[in-house]
């Protein structure tokens, strides 16, 4: 028999002997599944963390904070230089469907934060966030009622001139609405506060701007969110 029809005898026997009507289901069809995801910017998708994986979200996910690791599907949407407009835009919309989560933490308005440490107007990068985390609340709270949802504060940059004051306000949006919504909010900012090595600007030659966490700062964020969640 040659080797082409040897192959066809076993594809042929293969497909008589599996049952009729059966066919894979795609993961996120099981339905005893936790389904995790991950919302936000660069510090959602494990920016600053070497390698990336060790970014927050995964280690949520790799110390079975959600569920037993075997019975959790992770989704990491996060993307470096989302802004919360995009967050809105284009990461709701992949929660809705078709990954439809049980588990949601997002991190986000760092970069509307940077934009304002950038030059533009304050009131209005401010009154957008606002709008925006709004929008994203409403929705998830709407088109997924059961799910999980849990949000970060942003911690400081004391050494960017007035950050502090800046973040300050965006962490009292956050605090504001999330409550307004029943939703738990991470206090990343304590977890930073005071706290050497967590961010990669406290690194000798370090870029001015890089603000991004370190592997520490994110296993500090982790711990953040993993208090909130067990309280709650």
């Amino acid at each position: 028999m040659s080797s082409m029809s040897w192959f066809r005898a076993v594809a042929l026997g293969a497909l008589l002997l599996s049952p009729l009507g059966v066919s894979a289901e795609v993961p996120w069809q099981f339905a005893d599944n936790t389904r995790y995801m991950a919302m936000g910017d660069s510090l959602a998708a494990g920016y600053g963390a070497v390698p990336a994986t060790q970014g927050y979200a995964y280690l949520l996910y790799k110390e079975g904070v959600f569920d037993k690791i075997p019975n959790t599907l992770l989704s990491n949407v996060g993307l470096i230089g989302a802004t919360s407009q995009d967050v809105l835009e284009k990461q709701v919309p992949l929660a809705i469907d078709p990954f439809v989560p049980t588990v949601i933490t997002l991190t986000v308005g760092g970069n509307d934060l940077a934009s304002i440490l950038t030059g533009e107007d304050p009131a209005t990068v401010l009154g957008n966030f606002q709008a925006n985390l709004t929008n994203i609340l409403f929705q998830l709270r709407t088109e997924l009622p059961e799910a999980e949802i849990y949000v970060s504060n942003l911690y400081d940059i004391p050494e960017i001139p007035m950050a502090t004051n800046v973040v300050l306000l965006f962490n009292s949006i956050v605090d504001g609405v999330a409550g307004a919504f029943g939703v738990p909010v991470a206090d990343v900012f304590s977890a930073f506060e005071g706290k050497k090595g967590l961010r990669l600007i406290q690194r000798n030659g370090a870029d001015q701007f890089e603000v991004h966490p370190s592997n520490a700062g994110h296993r500090a964020m982790a711990k953040a969110f993993k208090a909130v969640i067990e309280n709650n």
